[in-house]
């Protein structure tokens, strides 16, 4: 969900028992966003300036300690609230899916009079809990830092780790989600914190969540930290192409067959890591669990019905399931200024797009009418390609400097297109690399302006631009909603999806790799290496057995009209013969999109 959209999110959902996730890593964004909040509760606010020491753990542990005063306060006001009088607190019993206790009791209440009804009321309130306060850390966003006479700072300076210390520090039981992979050092750093450890009573206060895209990829991260006493609550399974932010691809693998093989191997994955993690806490003399702790497993990325969540958690055995891109569209939930709003809600399918706009590498889900495009197009068109880069979150290249710049910087842009003119004397080629370069663009600035434009806070350097990552999955959405109907929608009580014919979410997945394998191969502008017809052979297998695989479970899965079954079945025919049919070693080659 980018920098800024969640930022401030459990404010405005975890008094109704939601859980969400912030990201912790832009510390100016989150000071802004501390002097925002304390106004809103009348509290003194003091900054944390950049002269202090640790200024940017300093930060993130006031925010996050800020945040959870008060989601105390709306907790302990709710649970004290009048059932006739508070719309709170009926709000928080309403929206809870129909199949919860609670929301049972609360049903028995209003039907009930006298001393039955006062004595539901008071169990309903105890009942009364917060969602959680989790955070995350994009472990790549983990570059050094240096002191104002320009000296490099130790390691637990650096980026990832500074936030990853205002975390620990803060007053939150929850959890921090690490994404985009294992980073050895920052992993290693959790040791030095008690919370992550179980505390005299075998509790783990601070948790730790990873984002994998695969069951290999939990193993060896799972073992890794459990190798050091670190018990992973959590593998959070993202679908690598159907889901907003980043696009990490991985090889053609499917959502639906990964989960088999979590489905398959989940008491094996625990009894591996449960037994590592106690040798490793005996070992280091550490307190052990006094019972063993719960492993969930949840995914997320594209869901669009309450018929596909229901069958994820059901056949799969998932623990929860996660929507990011729709609560976008929901003003009481996310951080999305009025004009992008109105973007969004106007948005076709096609204005939503993976793009190589990210400085770091990686394919990023785009809009193609957003302000920061439009930014980025213009600043072409002038002939200044490229950002100022005031944040440097993202600086990692070294090809011109000693010291990393980031791709999407107006410096290494210039500097790049200089050396590719001096270079590469046909035009159409050279057209097309300086394309590729200033296709990036900057983040850091636009994935946090939205929130300071909609609480009305000093823009960053002036810059007003609103980058935003959603996911294709948003297509199907076209409306601003209220966070009562999100969740009725989410739990099958209403449907909010537009008009546009919406393919299942396995669906919809296998177009979106399909589409980028067909990109793959007619990028090629000359004869493939053999490591790239390679990876281009495996990953066209992947989806060939992705696809047998959804044909083995087509009964299973929860398609009430025939009629969606049938054209489940049809595409699912078509994505094979179509894959079948590609030659891998004639380039480059123009594939029709099958809709």
């Amino acid at each position: 969900m980018g920098l800024a959209f969640t930022i401030d999110t459990p404010i405005k959902v975890a008094k109704f028992g939601i859980s969400s996730v912030v990201s912790i890593i832009e510390d100016e964004l989150i000071e802004q966003m501390r002097e925002v909040h304390c106004k809103i509760e009348n509290i003194a606010f003091e900054s944390i300036s950049i002269h202090e020491p640790d200024y940017r753990a300093k930060r993130i542990t006031a925010y996050l300690n800020l945040m959870q005063c008060i989601v105390d306060n709306q907790i302990e006001a709710i649970s004290k609230a009048d059932f006739e009088k508070d719309n709170t607190i009926r709000q928080y019993f309403e929206m809870l899916p129909d199949s919860s206790n609670a929301k049972k009791i609360y049903k028995h209440m209003l039907l009930s009079n006298g001393n039955e009804k006062l004595l539901l009321q008071q169990t309903l309130r105890q009942s009364v809990v917060p969602g959680a306060i989790d955070v995350n850390i994009m472990t790549k966003l983990d570059k050094t830092n240096y002191d104002t006479e320009g000296q490099e700072l130790p390691v637990e300076y650096c980026d990832a780790h500074s936030a990853l210390r205002g975390f620990a520090n803060s007053r939150l039981r929850s959890s921090i989600i690490f994404s985009a992979g294992l980073n050895p050092r920052l992993y290693a750093y959790c040791e030095t914190f008690k919370d992550f450890f179980p505390d005299a009573n075998g509790i783990v206060n601070k948790k730790i969540i990873l984002k994998v895209s695969d069951y290999r990829s939990a193993l060896i991260q799972g073992k890794y930290l459990a190798k050091k006493g670190l018990w992973v609550s959590e593998f959070r399974i993202e679908s690598g192409i159907n889901c907003g932010g980043h696009a990490f691809i991985a090889e053609g693998l499917l959502l639906g067959p990964i989960l088999e093989e979590f489905r398959e191997k989940r008491e094996e994955l625990y009894n591996e890591m449960i037994g590592i993690c106690k040798d490793a806490l005996i070992a280091k003399g550490c307190r052990t669990f006094k019972a063993n702790p719960q492993l969930k497993i949840t995914a997320q990325g594209g869901i669009g019905t309450s018929d596909e969540n229901n069958f994820l958690i059901d056949y799969y055995n998932l623990d929860a399931t996660g929507w990011g891109s729709p609560f976008l569209m929901v003003p009481e939930a996310t951080n999305v200024d009025d004009g992008t709003l109105d973007k969004l809600v106007k948005a076709q399918k096609d204005d939503y797009y993976l793009s190589l706009g990210s400085p770091l590498g990686v394919p990023f889900n785009n809009l193609r009418t957003s302000s920061s495009e439009i930014q980025r197009n213009l600043r072409i068109t002038k002939n200044r390609p490229g950002s100022p880069c005031y944040k440097k979150f993202l600086s990692s290249n070294t090809e011109f400097t000693e010291r990393p710049i980031c791709t999407a910087s107006r410096e290494f842009q210039n500097l790049k297109i200089k050396q590719l003119q001096s270079n590469i004397t046909d035009e159409n080629l050279l057209e097309l690399e300086i394309s590729k370069i200033t296709e990036k663009d900057c983040l850091c600035e636009g994935l946090g302006a939205s929130a300071l434009l909609k609480n009305k806070a000093k823009l960053s350097h002036k810059l007003s631009a609103v980058t935003i990552c959603p996911g294709p999955n948003l297509a199907y959405f076209s409306g601003i909603f209220t966070l009562r109907e999100m969740l009725d929608h989410i739990y099958g009580r209403a449907t909010l999806l537009n008009t546009l014919p919406r393919p299942h979410v396995f669906i919809n997945e296998l177009q979106l790799y399909v589409d980028h394998l067909k990109k793959e191969i007619g990028k090629h502008l000359t004869p493939m290496t053999n490591k790239e017809q390679s990876y281009l052979v495996k990953f066209r297998e992947n989806l060939l057995k992705g696809i047998e695989y959804y044909n083995s479970i087509s009964d299973k899965i929860n398609i009430k009209s025939n009629e969606t079954y049938e054209q489940m079945m049809l595409q699912l025919s078509d994505f094979k013969k179509m894959l079948q049919s590609l030659s891998l070693e004639d380039s480059p080659r123009e594939f029709p999109i099958l809709n």
